[in-house]
């Protein structure tokens, strides 16, 4: 029976909070050498590796996507995502839990997604808002003016209710680029300071566009198998959050049809401090030999990005790192614990603090305007250093002439 494959016994093996940590930032690209050559192949075999980047449109210090590429690949440039996206086109950009990069060779599993956005979208409160009952008007008229003049933007089109300003705010043709989008009628073919340029998917994807949606077992299998290829070991929540594709109900089946034919494992993950009750969960069934293969960390310290993979589960960087972080940019200022836009700081395979950074570009400098240390890390001579190249290297890839420090009271 299914329900005998569920991981709820002491008998499955245990792995420790170390063990999944570390198969976590294997998975995720983040143990391998990150001086290695950052070549266009290499990036494209990174963001595969990781399943998607997310892309984000806010530029304090550097946009997140570049961040969570160049902890990775220190002599990777902004180009290197441009040309995959906008010229080779083996990345296309849609939505998982956000906008991301995504290897084209996936695009039919989003045919499932854009299925289910109409009506969603059509029924929300969002929709009726900003259309007025005047939705297909709307549409009809986004899409011929694409069909007829090509790539176009927001901007590019004229506002009928007047003048907005705030991003709730959105024009009717926005929100009809938008659901042309979600439901795949729609490509973004480029970005242009950051705004999106679409066209008719059509012309952009012309034979995946034509190709047929997968099944929704297909779709499933897709979805469970890739997502633990990139943790390892994970819960049917954290597999079907991965991709946003598909329901926790459905992982959970799919976990329990997996085991019975072997193909994975349940285990016990135990948490960072040993406190919480181990968590049921499943794994790879070479869990094991793959982390006796998996290299030492990298000897330095990096800068990793609000929205790096390692940390968009908030739960489960609590749980294997001890690390209680929060992306609080909008978060009002007074009720900030740390700052806007706080970069956390990993040592080796150790998340050891956070840093509030400013891009004063007019200044040409990176300002650390605080270092937070977590609770029982020394601010030891050595371990400050490798802080300090951190930010260099940080600087010197956002094109800062130098990085001021905050006064040794402040830190």
């Amino acid at each position: 029976m299914p329900s005998k494959t569920r991981v709820k016994d002491s008998s499955a093996p245990r792995v420790s909070a170390a063990q999944a940590r570390r198969l976590l930032m294997g998975a995720q690209g983040l143990l391998a050498d990150p001086a290695r050559a950052a070549t266009k192949a290499a990036v494209f075999e990174l963001v595969r590796r990781m399943g998607f980047v997310q892309l984000d449109s806010i530029n304090y210090v550097e946009r997140a996507h570049h961040l969570t590429l160049s902890s990775r690949l220190h002599n990777y440039r902004h180009e290197h995502l441009a040309r995959l996206l906008e010229r080779d086109r083996s990345l296309f950009e849609h939505w998982t839990h956000d906008a991301s990069a995504v290897p084209l060779e996936w695009f039919a599993h989003w045919k499932p997604r854009f299925e289910r956005a109409g009506a969603r979208i059509r029924a929300s409160g969002w929709w009726q808002e900003r259309m007025g009952g005047e939705g297909d008007r709307h549409i009809e008229h986004v899409r011929e003016r694409i069909a007829r003049e090509g790539p176009l933007r927001s901007q590019d089109f004229e506002h009928e209710r007047g003048q907005v300003s705030a991003w709730w705010g959105w024009k009717p043709q926005k929100a009809a680029l938008e659901y042309l989008w979600h439901t795949g009628e729609l490509s973004v073919v480029r970005r242009e300071s950051f705004q999106k340029v679409y066209d008719l998917t059509e012309r952009v994807f012309p034979e995946l566009h034509r190709a047929h949606a997968p099944g929704e077992e297909e779709h499933t299998e897709w979805a469970c198998s890739t997502a633990l290829e990139r943790l390892v070991i994970a819960t049917p929540k954290e597999l079907a959050e991965f991709w946003d594709a598909i329901d926790a109900s459905d992982a959970r089946v799919w976990c329990e049809r997996a085991v019975g034919e072997g193909r994975i494992v349940p285990v016990l993950v135990e948490s960072f401090d040993g406190t919480a009750k181990p968590r049921p969960s499943y794994a790879l069934p070479d869990w094991e030999r793959r982390l006796k293969r998996l290299p030492e960390p990298p000897p330095l310290t990096r800068l990793l990005s609000p929205f790096d993979p390692v940390l968009r589960d908030r739960a489960r960087a609590l749980r294997l790192f001890g690390f209680d972080y929060r992306f609080e940019a909008f978060v009002p200022g007074p009720q900030r614990r740390f700052g806007y836009y706080v970069l956390p700081v990993l040592e080796g395979e150790r998340l050891v603090g956070c840093v509030d950074p400013k891009f004063e570009r007019a200044e040409g400098l990176l300002k650390i305007r605080r270092v937070y240390w977590e609770p029982g890390v020394r601010a030891t001579r050595e371990r400050v250093k490798g802080l300090k190249e951190a930010a260099e290297r940080l600087a010197n890839f956002i094109g800062a002439e130098g990085v001021e420090w905050p006064a040794p009271d402040a830190r």
